[in-house]
């Protein structure tokens, strides 16, 4: 039903939250409680000074008896039976149903944003669960410690008499080995507490910098304004471990070099023609893509062609840089989706790659990805090219009637089937057809 059509609807609810009989509500419209009722069944059109005088008793503006629901609401709600297609949910009817039963609407939307966050905290777990070395090593040394007590246990339960001095050994040796395993167990504990704490306490030293990277919003203004690198790094990195510092002064000073390059002011003027194209950023600046690509993704928080993720690995596939997008999750210990366009610019290199994307068992919006490789180096004689790939993500698709290509974070967590790429099942369940 057309939203326009339900204002009948709309103006009885608001009577029912009022507690106001139709009798009565008709009496101070100036009207027949029989013509009310056919307003309110939406079986005559209402405007004009009557909409507004109803709305006037009613306590609300005209606008929302007569627009309804919010298209955010109505967005959210879109999003919610898209993800339960099974449900069988009537989705031509989502704005009557919001327009009826606001509160039950709004109840649906936040469910609906609960569980998008949650789906990412699974994703961010799940991917530091099976590929952070650290906590690998930790869980590694609690599984063996664990062996070793039940193995002791088992020779304690056997029948039969035991040496006194042999009994006392196990028993020590439990008792050690027990206190082992509260003390691994507590700093497994912390260590997965530690995304609130200082990034020098919880990972590698790429993942610290990632989180200095992510805090700045990835725009460090200090370096655009012409700052050392070394100076600002030793300003904004005085928490970092040693390697982290090391690693933040290398990616501020290629920063320093882009921001050289490619001028602050000169580029938010040049994005509001070329928007997040990094080819025509690059032909104007007379840059490479990479260089353009990384240029756009530390754009401050309001540049005008708004904000594109950034993933750059190395030849082996390891991520050296990452910025993320709610739409486009990038894991931070690598073992990512093979298909990402990122990895096949490896074997293509100098050739720009464009793909759209969309996360698999999402419903949220699709991406444009745009890939380049490139020697990371100077060309040195009879010495082979060492290769890094740069991939920009940017909201929505580039080309009309371009058909998004479902790829997955990491094969533990991407619910597509029947993926030619696929290294291992899903944690997630069934996996939905590809």
């Amino acid at each position: 039903m057309a939203r326009d059509t339900l204002t009948g609807s709309r103006i009885r609810e608001r009577r029912i939250i009022l507690g106001m009989k139709q009798t009565e509500l008709a009496q101070e419209a100036g009207i027949s409680a029989s013509y009310l009722n056919l307003i309110e069944h939406n079986r005559r059109r209402i405007g004009g000074k009557l909409l507004l005088d109803l709305a006037d008793i009613l306590g609300v503006e005209p606008s929302v008896l007569t627009e309804g629901a919010e298209a955010a609401l109505i967005a959210s709600l879109r999003v919610a039976a898209l993800h339960a297609r099974e449900s069988g949910a009537e989705v031509d009817r989502l704005d009557e149903f919001a327009g009826r039963f606001p509160g039950w609407a709004r109840l649906l939307a936040d469910g609906q944003a609960r569980i998008e966050t949650l789906e990412r905290s699974v994703e961010a777990l799940s991917d530091r669960l099976a590929h952070d070395p650290h906590l690998a090593d930790a869980l590694h040394e609690m599984l063996s410690t664990v062996t070793s007590i039940r193995s002791t246990a088992s020779i304690l339960a056997e029948p039969g008499e035991l040496d006194p001095e042999w009994r006392r050994r196990f028993h020590r040796n439990i008792h050690e080995d027990s206190a082992r395993l509260a003390e691994t167990s507590r700093a497994i504990a912390s260590y997965l507490e530690a995304e609130d704490k200082a990034a020098s306490e919880s990972g590698t030293p790429q993942e610290e910098v990632d989180k200095l990277l992510e805090a700045a919003d990835y725009h460090i203004a200090a370096l655009d304004a012409g700052e050392g690198p070394e100076a600002v790094a030793g300003q904004l990195g005085a928490q970092l471990s040693a390697a982290a510092r090391g690693l933040l002064v290398r990616s501020f000073t290629r920063y320093a070099r882009d921001a050289a390059a490619m001028p602050l002011g000169k580029v938010l003027d040049a994005v509001v023609g070329t928007g997040t194209d990094p080819l025509a950023l690059a032909q104007r600046f007379g840059t490479d893509p990479a260089q353009a690509m990384r240029r756009l993704a530390t754009l401050p928080p309001n540049a005008p062609c708004g904000q594109v993720g950034l993933a750059i690995c190395d030849a082996s596939g390891v991520f050296t840089y990452r910025k993320p997008l709610p739409d486009f999750p990038i894991p931070r210990f690598g073992a990512d989706c093979p298909l990402w366009p990122l990895f096949a610019a490896l074997s293509r290199p100098m050739s720009v790659l464009s793909r759209a994307l969309q996360s698999a068992g999402r419903q949220g919006g699709a991406v444009t990805a745009i890939a380049f490789a490139q020697p990371s180096g100077p060309p040195q004689i009879n010495r082979e090219p060492v290769f890094e790939a740069h991939m920009m993500i940017a909201p929505g698709m580039s080309r009309a009637g371009e058909s998004a290509e479902e790829v997955g974070v990491t094969c533990r967590i991407c619910l597509r089937r029947e993926c030619p790429a696929r290294r291992e099942p899903s944690l997630l369940g069934d996996p939905i057809a590809g």
